[in-house]
């Protein structure tokens, strides 16, 4: 059993003064097959710990339906860890951020309209505690006063970025203490006079979070904290990207340089991230400053291990940088995963989504538009349908608001594009004497994860008018696309390419290895492999292929379906051995 306290400016493990060198890696954005691999490279680098946040919504999908398998197999990835000689630093505040759809909360807390987050509201916490009633239990046999490997546990997520209600962050303390976590529990808070007053918790090591100019940011946390080991808990060495934004990338040395000044200050640190990983499925967040960024599927990060798994020069330029303070063995690593070409795949089959609304969904007859979370969806899509009198001269329609991306159509003819927030956006329709059919396709581009939008309502939030004039009455098919084995697809018979279908495709493998899906030509849309949600993919960029972990391939037969909403001239995709991520 490892001791782990603090005395003074010092963390003590084991009675001997200990820097935490730590990384984190994100279990539900890796597949578990490479759990391991991920981890014993973040041991040979040099580090000492591995931290992961704890997502709400992967373990609680449906409210009162956990889930702790597979991906979402928490205990394991801890475990693993363990077995490679690392300490484990748990983040399972109920609100993480971490560019992930609503910021790790489940989008059926959005259920009840009048739910207040993040605060003391009871309804809100009654949700928190059901959960933690499950969580809890199942991490204390792993805590570091139980003889496992988890040494500190964090009680929330950069609060006071949000907001100043600690009477809030006093009952999550609680809250975990009184389910039996006894190891050392913290906050962390950006470097900013408000932000520490309203995230810091008597009683709790709050750190700090920042990218660069490191002697700053601990000065201005001695003013808050004095008598305390420094720690910056986020160590942003890279950075994410939005859907039609740059590929970030920050320079290994400027990286190195960084650590080098916080080590030398005797200061602990954990690099948000070591390895980033994957998007996949519909978790994606987004980001809302000035208008609505939706983050890509690829969450690479720029950081010390790319998205597949390989050392970047950053792994490199920091195992140097460590090594000047701790002695370290010879690098071994593991053998590289393989990747490879497979080549061209051609896309034979095809359904409209239009005729293939029976195989994928109930419809539901409702007055108003609803939003996705008041009709019970999570992600995806949904599609809205009503029937408009005629004759109308031709008549502005408008939406109030569409979350996030709308595909219009009039008796089954495209007409264009409303997205979130683009005023650029303009359709406009003439109704034929006998009336027409409007359908309104919205995508969910993924909810907001940081800042005061964070209550995040999908599909059409209030309703669509035509002219001035409110649209009643109508069919709603859910469309959360988690299942599409009763798709019956057909050769192509020249079905309006315009329209959104899904495409598929079959191709054979001798062995698996990892690769690449190249869209090129191919416009937007969600890929799958074997039934697996790989992502989104948008001719935008700035990514342009999505990763294949090989484990999601098998010898033999495979399967691809891309969900295309504009179409495509060509039917095609190749399967190469590199990534382009902008």
């Amino acid at each position: 059993m490892a001791i782990f306290t603090t005395e003074n400016d010092q963390f003590i493990i084991d009675g001997k003064p200990t820097q935490l060198i730590s990384g984190a890696i994100h279990y539900f954005r890796v597949v578990p097959e490479y759990w391991k691999d991920r981890l014993v490279k973040l041991k040979s680098c040099g580090f000492n710990a591995v931290e992961t946040y704890v997502a709400w919504n992967i373990h609680e999908p449906k409210q009162g339906l956990f889930n702790f398998e597979g991906g979402a197999d928490l205990l394991r990835f801890i475990k693993t860890a363990e077995e490679a000689g690392l300490y484990v630093i748990v983040r399972p505040s109920p609100y993480i951020c971490a560019e992930w759809e609503f910021g790790g909360l489940p989008s059926w807390l959005l259920a009840d309209p009048n739910i207040r987050l993040r605060c003391f509201h009871q309804p809100f916490l009654e949700k928190v505690d059901a959960y933690y009633d499950v969580l809890m239990p199942k991490l204390k046999p792993l805590l570091c006063t139980n003889g496992g490997p988890i040494i500190a546990m964090q009680i929330e997520n950069e609060y006071g970025s949000y907001g100043n209600d600690l009477k809030y962050m006093d009952y999550l303390r609680d809250g975990m203490v009184n389910r039996g976590i006894d190891v050392l529990l913290f906050t962390s808070d950006g470097p900013i006079d408000f932000m520490f007053q309203g995230g810091m918790v008597p009683g709790v090591l709050e750190t700090v979070n920042f990218g660069s100019r490191p002697e700053e940011a601990f000065a201005k946390l001695h003013e808050y904290q004095a008598n305390a080991p420094k720690m910056c808990m986020e160590y942003w060495n890279g950075w994410f990207d939005h859907w039609g934004g740059e590929h970030h990338t920050r320079d290994a040395d400027d990286v190195a340089d960084v650590l080098d000044r916080m080590l030398a200050a005797n200061a602990s640190v954990n690099f948000y991230m070591f390895h980033g990983g994957s998007n996949f499925g519909f978790y994606n967040g987004a980001n809302y400053v000035d208008k609505y960024q939706p983050t890509v599927t690829s969450y690479d990060y720029d950081s010390l291990l790319n998205e597949c798994g390989e050392p970047t020069d950053k792994f490199f330029k920091v195992r140097e940088v460590i090594s000047k303070y701790v002695k370290l063995d010879p690098l071994q690593l593991p053998e590289p995963v393989r990747k490879k070409n497979y080549g061209e795949v051609q896309l034979t089959e095809q359904v409209s989504l239009f005729n293939a609304l029976n195989q994928l969904s109930t419809p539901i007859e409702r007055t108003c538009p609803e939003t996705m979370e008041s009709v019970g969806q999570d992600y995806g899509f949904i599609l809205y349908t009503t029937h408009i009198s005629g004759p109308r001269p031709e008549t502005k329609l408008i939406i109030q608001d569409v979350h996030d991306r709308a595909l219009i159509f009039l008796d089954g003819v495209y007409k264009g594009v409303i997205e979130r927030g683009n005023k650029d956006d303009q359709i406009f329709l003439t109704i034929p004497a006998e009336g027409a059919t409007l359908s309104i396709l919205v995508e969910n581009m993924g909810r907001i994860n940081y800042g005061p939008r964070l209550k995040d309502y999908k599909g059409i939030t209030e309703g669509v008018c035509l002219g001035g004039q409110f649209l009643y009455h109508w069919t709603i098919h859910s469309l959360p696309l988690n299942d599409l084995s009763k798709l019956r697809f057909e050769t192509k018979k020249g079905n309006d390419d315009s329209l959104p279908a899904f495409y598929k495709g079959i191709f054979h493998i001798d062995e698996q290895a990892d690769t690449f899906l190249n869209l090129e030509g191919w416009k937007k849309g969600i890929a799958y492999i074997n039934g697996f949600n790989l992502g989104r993919y948008w001719e935008i960029g700035p990514q342009k292929t999505l990763y294949i972990p090989a484990p999601l391939l098998k010898e033999g037969e495979n399967e691809i379906i891309l969900f295309e909403l504009h179409g495509n001239e060509g039917r095609c995709v190749t399967l190469s051995d590199c990534s382009i991520l902008g």
